[in-house]
């Protein structure tokens, strides 16, 4: 007895749900084992996608692709080096400075509150805001005291973060050199029509996106350093890093760490926190409106709700890098299957083709 396509279709959908659920649950086994070597690997390949850029440049005034990748790891080598005997000192300075000071605020931010309940109860409003308040200043003082505790163990970590680091930019060094001939290999393996749209849409995707969102986030880097330096907020090269470190979250990253900040401040200040909280909006709205579309486009293609389950599916599975590589992974799996359909679909020829044809002969 033959079955209707619907039934078929029907079947197909019912059984396919089961098998996706499966295979994403054996994605998650597998990097919970091989966690540290795919982040290793994946942070590389991050780092060879940027300096390609560069290095294609070079090439294109004449350098050998050899010379270009020397040229360029030895200028970036040459950034982390200024970096690190520049900014990071006084990173970590304000990082230390903001710990200490933190307990001093959540005391000024408690005060602000009783005095506001009191003043609630003087006009006989109906809040009760002393059991929010320790509640929040409990949970704070909580994670003040786990970073404090876990500061031995990053400080005994940076002999092996140092090492790993030189690790990340040997592998980026070589795959610059031989990850064409690599990726080549791994593509061949899969039939025409898949493995060419992946190889395109994988490239075009993660260039496009890490691209934008670096210069994204230096870009509110840049803005909110002065602005909170003129503002007289306290830590400000740190709060504007931690904002602009947070635009490599797709899609809420930005959001989340101008409300981490904001509530920062304002536990010290309240009429600072509101300053910085205008202050990194406005220059949101700028970053959204006029250079990110600019910049990356809609080369995604997702809708935003897409986007939304696809953070949440990536940071379950692989935590912050499922997060941060979530989005131009699902691009990619977008691009390629529109592309497989489009191979795929007839090619089908009107009567006023067929007669233009015919009247050109």
């Amino acid at each position: 007895m033959r079955r209707s396509p619907n039934v078929q279709r029907l079947l197909f959908l019912g059984l396919s749900g089961p098998i996706i659920a499966l295979n994403i649950w054996l994605v998650s086994l597998a990097f919970r084992y091989f966690e540290h070597l795919i982040t290793v690997l994946t942070i590389a390949a991050i780092l060879a996608f940027l300096m390609n850029y560069p290095v294609r440049i070079l090439e294109r005034i004449g350098v050998s692709r050899a010379w270009a990748v020397g040229i360029v790891l030895l200028v970036a080598l040459t950034l982390l080096v200024i970096l690190g005997l520049t900014l990071v000192p006084i990173l970590l300075d304000q990082a230390v400075q903001l710990l200490k000071n933190i307990p001093a605020w959540l005391q000024a931010s408690n005060d602000n509150l009783l005095r506001f309940d009191t003043w609630a109860k003087e006009h006989r409003l109906p809040l009760n805001l002393k059991g929010f308040a320790s509640r929040i200043n409990t949970s704070i003082e909580n994670q003040v005291q786990a970073v404090a505790t876990q500061a031995v163990g990053v400080a005994l970590g940076t002999v092996s973060g140092l090492l790993e680091l030189i690790l990340v930019v040997v592998l980026a060094f070589y795959m610059l050199l031989y990850g064409d001939r690599v990726w080549q290999g791994l593509i061949n393996l899969l039939p025409a029509q898949i493995g060419l749209p992946l190889s395109t849409s994988l490239q075009v995707n993660f260039q496009n996106f890490f691209l934008s969102q670096l210069l994204l986030g230096l870009f509110m880097v840049g803005t909110l350093t002065p602005i909170f330096l003129v503002l007289n907020i306290p830590f400000a090269l740190l709060f504007a890093l931690l904002i602009g470190a947070a635009e490599l979250i797709p899609f809420i990253g930005a959001t989340l760490g101008i409300g981490l900040v904001t509530l920062l401040v304002t536990l010290q200040d309240f009429k600072l926190g509101v300053l910085v909280a205008i202050a990194s909006i406005i220059m949101q709205q700028i970053k959204d409106n006029f250079l990110a579309p600019k910049l990356m486009g809609d080369f995604t293609g997702l809708n935003p709700i897409w986007i939304f389950i696809a953070v949440l599916m990536g940071g379950k599975i692989a935590g912050l890098l499922g997060v941060i590589v979530s989005v131009p992974l699902a691009g990619t799996i977008k691009d390629t299957i529109e592309t497989i359909r489009r191979l795929r679909q007839p090619q089908v020829v009107t009567s006023e083709t067929f007669y233009q044809d015919s009247s050109q002969i």
